[in-house]
């Protein structure tokens, strides 16, 4: 079975092909996943290896751990674009994650105050309104859509609540603001017998009509980079996503990242 993919709490740094370079702080168990997503393309694997035992790192020591590591990259001249929180899981289900926000703006002012703050977020805790006001602090609210078409994102990204769909998580994301950026993996192949593709002219209609009522500043597309752990998804090739990219463009004048 394929597992978790982050050992510790703060990790790296990693040259982001979305980001640059990236330092990365998991807000989840560094030996068990714990999200609200069973996404089938996750990196870290799915959620039925279990949580582990660490629970998630209190709000101090991510504090300490991140200042450590930030003081000696600093005084070595290190390079950094970006703190990303990611990880083994949904970041936001921290307990303390408005605190842990505010403590890394601090941070990241004191040694790296031209470096960016990220959150990967999948967009299930937007009914939660410290959650909203905290990501609206940092600099890249990164908010996930994998399908505007409730079976399909319910196909791809699995969530745990029976509740969560494309109607209620559409209007959550145009409440947050103009400034969160959305992003969207696409793929196609099949998990247990049922087939699925957000790729097809009715599945990038509906995204298109999402992103027309969310109105973010940027809209990111991908597609697989690494091993996930349903065996049979394909890889959308980037010509394919530069085309999806140029409609969204020309029919929302939303600007368009590919990853």
């Amino acid at each position: 079975m394929q597992t978790v993919l982050f050992h510790s709490t703060i990790f790296g740094p990693i040259h982001s092909r979305r980001l640059g370079v990236s330092l990365g702080v998991n807000l989840t168990p560094d030996d068990g996943k714990i999200c609200t997503f069973d996404c089938l393309y996750c990196e870290a694997g799915f959620n039925a290896q279990g949580p582990g035992t660490t629970g998630f790192p209190p709000r101090e020591r991510v504090a300490r751990l991140l200042e450590s590591r930030l003081r000696n990259m600093s005084e070595a001249g290190e390079p950094l674009d970006v703190i990303t929180f990611s990880g083994n899981g949904e970041p936001t289900l921290h307990p303390d994650f408005p605190g842990v926000i505010d403590d890394t703006l601090r941070l990241r002012d004191k040694y790296y105050p031209q470096a960016k703050v990220s959150v990967l977020s999948n967009s299930t805790r937007l009914d939660h309104p410290e959650v909203v006001e905290a990501l609206r602090r940092v600099d890249n609210d990164i908010l996930k859509l994998d399908s505007a078409i409730t079976p399909t994102l319910r196909a791809i990204d699995r969530p745990t609540s029976p509740a969560f769909t494309a109607e209620r998580v559409i209007p959550q994301l145009a409440a947050v603001g103009h400034g969160c950026i959305i992003q969207t993996m696409f793929l196609r192949g099949e998990h247990d017998g049922v087939k699925i593709d957000n790729t097809t002219p009715a599945e990038v209609d509906a995204l298109i009509e999402a992103y027309r009522i969310i109105k973010p500043r940027e809209v990111m597309i991908y597609s697989i980079d690494r091993k996930t752990p349903a065996e049979h998804l394909v890889k959308v090739e980037r010509e394919e996503l530069e085309g999806i990219a140029a409609r969204i463009t020309a029919a929302t004048g939303i600007k368009v990242q590919v990853a």
